[in-house]
């Protein structure tokens, strides 16, 4: 068949009803281009590859894997993009769902490089670490908010919505998973620039346990400093109150 590697953070999924639910959930809204990211040994890609009248492609680092995926499935001949998933373009000229059981040693990058997509990628059904996958979709006053949480939820609803047992898995993982689906927000968020929101999402946690007057003074006059808001420490604040500070900074 094939072997696991380690240094690519292979974990595979072998649990018929989780890829049953994972499936289920893509299948809540409707789309017409697919990428998986890391099908691996083909256990998703092939109910994936069942759905009628889409355009599939996966992105696949491992060329090991990508061979048994060609032998396995010949529909996948010329449908495999041999690169690393963070040095890719964008797969498809039309907007296109994107699903995985996302590597874990690099999945907060992921999530990143999704953010960089996110005028084409309506949907993004992943497996995550569960730390991950909980600090993408917890909201402001958890202790796991944080720069993912307000910057992947600045432009999607980010729903929490089963975990996984490491049992599913072949090798099992150390550590648990999450499913969450990200759908893309209808109405654009108000910032004075995406740039101005990063850093500052991204200074104010730097220094999550300082109130925000002390993390961000860099970023603010004096006087916007007097604000009764910089009180608070970054984690207390929503991702509509960070969009709104933007256009307060100097």
């Amino acid at each position: 068949m094939f072997t696991v590697k380690k240094s690519l953070g292979q974990h595979f999924l072998k649990d018929g009803v989780v890829i049953q639910k994972i499936v289920d959930s893509l299948m809540q809204d409707p789309f017409s281009n697919l990428l998986e990211v890391g099908p691996g040994g083909g256990a998703l890609t092939k109910s994936l590859l069942e759905i009628p009248d889409i355009h599939f492609k996966a992105v696949e680092l491992d060329d090991e894997k990508i061979a048994y995926l060609k032998r396995t499935y010949p529909y996948l001949q010329d449908r495999i993009i041999a690169k690393d998933f963070l040095e890719i373009d964008a797969p498809f000229t039309e907007p296109f769902t994107v699903i995985g059981n996302f590597p874990y040693n690099i999945s907060t990058q992921i999530l990143f490089k999704i953010l960089d997509w996110k005028d084409q990628v309506p949907v993004v059904i992943g497996m995550f670490q569960k730390e991950v996958a909980q600090r993408a979709a917890s909201a402001e006053g958890s202790k796991v908010y944080g720069v993912l949480s307000v910057l992947i939820q600045a432009f999607y609803e980010v729903e929490y919505l089963f975990d996984v047992s490491n049992e599913s898995f072949n090798p099992p993982p150390k550590v648990q998973s999450g499913v969450i689906r990200l759908k893309r927000k209808q109405t654009e968020l108000s910032v004075k620039s995406e740039r101005a929101f990063k850093v500052l999402v991204k200074t104010a946690f730097n220094q999550r346990r300082k109130t925000l007057r002390n993390a961000v003074k860099s970023l603010f006059t004096a006087e916007v400093l007097q604000d009764e808001l910089f009180n608070k420490r970054a984690e207390a604040l929503s991702v509509s109150e960070f969009a709104a500070l933007t256009f307060r900074m100097s």
